[in-house]
């Protein structure tokens, strides 16, 4: 599994021109899942998104975590996460799960995220072309892969 973790002041996610998910501060997540990707990964990806030190301590070191801060946690499917653009300039996504794989993965990483951060995680709309729009803080924005834990 993949995520793109940016910190925001602010995102939101809309389809259809509707805001299906919103939050204040906090971390806006782009997900993608493949096939070999089990629960494990969401696993792995929930805990290292919830201790993520990103935020500004008194100090204004990144040394809190948004458990540390009390902030929001906004989560978006993102099957392009794993494009390729290796031949040619039209991307392949062959590497990304169907959705009958990839959703229950999107939703465990969500339900484990939610557990942790003690509060719902918004999402937007599993397979809907969504309209997302943030405010990135920092900007910061933090890749990370469960194939390549580092």
């Amino acid at each position: 599994m993949r995520v793109l973790v940016q910190r925001v002041s602010e995102a939101s996610v809309a389809v259809a021109g509707e805001v299906v998910g919103a939050i204040g501060p906090g971390l806006m997540l782009l997900v993608g899942v493949e096939d070999v990707d089990g629960a494990q990964d969401a696993e792995w990806l929930a805990k290292k998104v919830l201790n993520l030190r990103v935020f500004g301590d008194d100090a204004g070191v990144m040394n809190r975590s948004v458990l540390d801060t009390g902030g929001a946690i906004l989560a978006v499917s993102q099957f392009t996460l794993f494009a390729s653009c290796k031949k040619g300039n039209r991307p392949s996504y062959s590497r990304a799960s169907r959705p009958d794989h990839s959703r229950p993965l999107f939703d465990a990483l969500v339900q484990t995220l939610a557990e942790g951060l003690g509060q719902p995680v918004p999402t937007g709309v599993f397979g809907a072309d969504m309209q997302v729009a943030l405010l990135g803080d920092g900007p910061v924005t933090i890749w990370l892969d469960s194939r390549d834990p580092q």
